[in-house]
């Protein structure tokens, strides 16, 4: 296991793939954890130097007490990026991981190269970017079982045809979820951090070249959300994925990991 210390953290991170390759960093959402990439990293790690980690309140990093901002967690990011000595990379975030990579684009646009935006939105609280009903099912604030909060998080996170089609899958999400149970105190936190989260009228200085990803049949966050975001964000586009739900990258790997390397290639200094 690898760790690094950050602003008196400790953070768990993995990188792998080839240690030449250019940096792709991947975000995890709200209640996940770096687990949420294991289908979609090693498919990546072919291609690049894949970091995932842990944020701020998440799995196996620490929990510390304060205010949780997204603007925090982006500078957290920068911050292993430092430790790391990765000058830039590509970066892929989903879901409040996408939230945070909106303020990493804004705040250090320098250690940007392609943004990828997966299920997310400008903001959290305006009663329209995320569907209430169901992000209070999947994230409740409340001390429940690893299994129910797992059947919770599949049956709103996922298609019903892909449940139906991979039923296996509720059992890889107790079994994550047991291996980092969830504190509560710092999933309010981050979802403290989630509401707060407001970019709209900054997202027209996002100077990285940007695709938006979702899935049509998202549950959490509407797709609405990410239409917004491709039309505020200068020169950004717009991919959807039929069939998928919020954790799109899981139910389609592959052709998350196809969508992703083609708009990197495409967007690589000097193309």
């Amino acid at each position: 296991m690898s760790w690094q210390t950050i602003d008196g953290i400790r953070v768990y991170f993995r990188l792998s793939g080839d240690p030449g390759g250019t940096p792709l960093v991947l975000l995890h959402g709200l209640q996940g954890d770096s687990s949420h990439f294991e289908t979609l990293a090693p498919t990546l790690a072919r291609h690049y130097r894949v970091l995932v980690f842990d944020q701020r309140g998440s799995g196996w990093s620490d929990k510390p007490a304060g205010d949780y901002t997204t603007d925090l967690l982006a500078d957290d990011t920068v911050a292993l990026m430092d430790r790391l000595a990765l000058e830039r990379a590509d970066v892929f975030g989903v879901s409040m991981g996408g939230m945070i990579a909106q303020e990493l684009a804004l705040r250090h646009p320098d250690r940007i190269h392609a943004l990828i935006l997966g299920c997310t939105s400008a903001r959290g609280a305006d009663g329209t970017s995320v569907n209430r009903g169901t992000e209070e099912s999947a994230y409740d604030l409340v001390p429940i079982s690893a299994e129910e909060r797992a059947r919770r998080l599949a049956a709103t996170g996922l298609s019903a045809a892909f449940l139906e089609a991979h039923p296996e899958v509720v059992e890889t999400l107790i079994e994550a979820r047991r291996r980092r149970p969830l504190d509560i105190d710092a999933l309010t936190r981050r979802h403290q951090a989630v509401q707060q989260h407001d970019t709209l009228a900054r997202l027209d200085r996002i100077r990285a070249p940007t695709l938006v990803v979702t899935g049509l049949e998202d549950m959490i966050v509407p797709p609405a959300s990410s239409r917004l975001l491709a039309e505020r964000i200068p020169g950004a586009r717009l991919e959807t994925l039929d069939g998928a739900g919020h954790l799109f990258w899981m139910e389609q790997p592959a052709r998350t990991a196809r969508l992703a390397r083609e708009f990197i290639a495409a967007h690589r200094p000097g193309h």
